[in-house]
């Protein structure tokens, strides 16, 4: 499907707008759209605009989501916190909790803080980031509604639960690895779906065990429909180290609920016991370790980047270019996009309109006939009423 190349003062203006329009205070408003474009910046589009209005907008509209976040702290001690999130913006609750973990690192050396009652918090790496750019090593993981199977089972008993890692670096990237520990994610599966690809072999299995082939929507609704689960990491069965995936995906789920009283497997499938639509309650935990309590940032930094360069340096397989880090692709992604915008697929374009029409927002994209330089409209006054 066509995609068209969106500026990124128009589309922060415009989801931040959206975000207002459906309830969320204007500060937290801003909160989820750095959190919700960062993953667009960094290449990862099944989790930026392509969930801005099924996954987000759509929940509050439904009621199982809330716009206004009460954070609440149920128990705190000088590097720990147990915090409530009351159903409302996942990203609002992720960006609170990593920084008063990294705070609480600043102070003691060591923090975490873990969260019941959230929403989907986005993509992991943007808390992680915000460890490493304090100079702090950080970790933080997710559960999220069952889909993926267990090693030897076709269930979907747990999330795609994310287990992701940041260590600050001297390069202009950090080390950053934010990966679901599952083979692939929903949100992927859901965006091959939107762009008409098929579901990639081996990352979903049917209740016979075998892999799931051709069109990523039919996919989507059997896993949905409970009839398919995607893989863990190292796929089906033992044979390429599957039940690895498994154990990491636990240690997640173990970690989301556990230490907070939370929710966890088949209760986080937004439904009641008469199938009706509910919030997720969703669990997730941040860790901040500051480098400054060992022997120093620059250090640190300095010696991860040392180990980093060494191994891209080592050799390289034939027809192999380059050995990358991770981060590391995401960095370019971001230099080759900043100065021109986000790359919008025509499902979504129609997903951004229809909102704006909605709340009457006057705004016009890139997409329409009567699209005018976004950058011209700034110097005079934003497009939109009111504002």
């Amino acid at each position: 499907m066509p995609k068209v190349v969106c500026p990124w003062n128009l589309i922060t203006d415009f989801v931040t707008d959206a975000f207002i329009g459906y309830g969320i205070p204007a500060d937290e408003a801003k909160m989820c759209t750095d959190v919700l474009l960062e993953s667009d910046k960094r290449g990862i589009e099944s989790h930026g605009c392509n969930r801005f209005k099924p996954v987000y907008l759509d929940r509050i509209k439904a009621g199982i989501q809330f716009p206004t976040t009460n954070f609440d702290i149920l128990k705190e001690t000088e590097t720990t916190a147990v915090v409530d999130g009351h159903n409302g913006m996942g990203q609002v609750i992720g960006t609170k909790a990593m920084q008063m973990a990294i705070d609480k690192a600043k102070k003691y050396g060591m923090g975490m803080v873990v969260v019941r009652n959230s929403c989907h918090y986005g993509i992991a790496g943007y808390y992680t980031s915000m460890a490493t750019k304090a100079g702090c090593i950080g970790l933080t993981g997710t559960n999220a509604r069952p889909s993926v199977a267990p090693t030897f089972g076709v269930e979907g008993m747990f999330g795609t639960n994310p287990l992701t890692l940041g260590v600050p670096t001297d390069e202009a990237f950090d080390f950053n690895i934010d990966c679901a520990t599952s083979i692939t994610q929903n949100g992927k599966v859901e965006y091959y779906a939107r762009i008409g690809e098929d579901i990639h072999p081996g990352t979903v299995i049917d209740q016979e065990g075998k892999p799931v082939e051709g069109d990523a929507g039919e996919a989507l609704k059997m896993i949905r429909g409970g009839t398919a689960a995607l893989t863990t990491l190292g796929g089906i069965g033992e044979a390429l180290g599957g039940y690895k995936g498994f154990g990491y995906a636990l240690f997640v789920e173990l970690l989301s609920s556990v230490l907070q009283d939370g929710v966890y497997g088949k209760d986080l499938d937004g439904k009641d016991e008469e199938g009706n639509i509910r919030p997720y309650h969703l669990g997730h935990f941040f860790i901040a370790i500051d480098t400054n309590h060992f022997l120093g940032e620059e250090i640190c930094r300095k010696k991860a980047g040392d180990i980093i360069r060494g191994i891209r340096a080592s050799k390289k397989m034939p027809g192999a270019e380059r050995i990358y880090s991770a981060g590391e692709k995401e960095y370019e992604i971001w230099k080759s996009r900043e100065p021109i915008g986000v790359p919008i697929n025509e499902s979504v374009q129609g997903e951004i309109n229809a909102v704006r029409d909605e709340l009457g927002l006057k705004y016009i994209f890139p997409w329409e006939d009567n699209y005018v330089p976004y950058e011209k409209e700034m110097e005079i006054t934003a497009l939109i009423e009111n504002k």
